[in-house]
């Protein structure tokens, strides 16, 4: 795999792929150099093709497609910023904010935008806008359901960080989904 940048900045990936006699190259945009590939693969060898279908697993840009309008990484961090109408705003309960923030997070971390996705209580609360006790008991209730995972950042036995699951955004997707869609 090779990638450049043009003098624009944006990022080109080159990569070449052999299965068995077949030998393929894609060029382009990261996000269309992975669905072709991904394509390919399923075409070439079924077994992946099924394995994808049965397979939960958020790309970044994936997740920046569905969040966009609800979320912004800004020089402060990541932030749930709702590109909405006052009515539709107030369909995000603070179980929709927090999850959303943690996502946020997620995403920026996976755009090496900050160090570690996990998150403190304090750091959502300050993020969000919502009364620490609010956080907390919805943090509760989402690590309870699978959604969110509780654990201490590397070397630091003193705090508790929280973190999205994979279950989690499925389980906002579908939320998100109902609400907004």
């Amino acid at each position: 795999m090779k990638t450049t940048h043009n003098l624009e900045g944006d990022i080109s990936v080159n990569v070449s792929i052999a299965v068995g006699d077949v030998r393929v190259e894609f060029k382009g945009s990261p996000e269309s150099v992975m669905r072709s590939a991904i394509g390919f693969l399923a075409k070439q060898i079924p077994a992946f093709d099924l394995a994808q279908k049965i397979s939960l697993d958020y790309a970044v840009t994936e997740l920046i497609d569905i969040y966009s309008n609800l979320i912004k990484i800004t020089p402060d961090g990541p932030r749930v910023i709702p590109e909405l109408d006052d009515a539709e705003a107030k369909k995000l309960s603070d179980k929709d904010r927090v999850m959303l923030q943690l996502v946020a997070s997620k995403i920026a971390k996976d755009l090496s935008k900050i160090q570690n996705e996990g998150m403190q209580l304090s750091e959502i609360y300050n993020a969000t806008s919502i009364k620490p006790k609010s956080v907390s008991s919805r943090l509760s209730e989402l690590v309870k359901a699978g959604f969110v995972s509780r654990g201490n950042p590397e070397d630091d036995v003193d705090h508790v960080s929280y973190k999205i699951t994979t279950q989690g955004i499925h389980w906002l997707n579908s939320v998100i989904g109902k609400k907004f869609r």
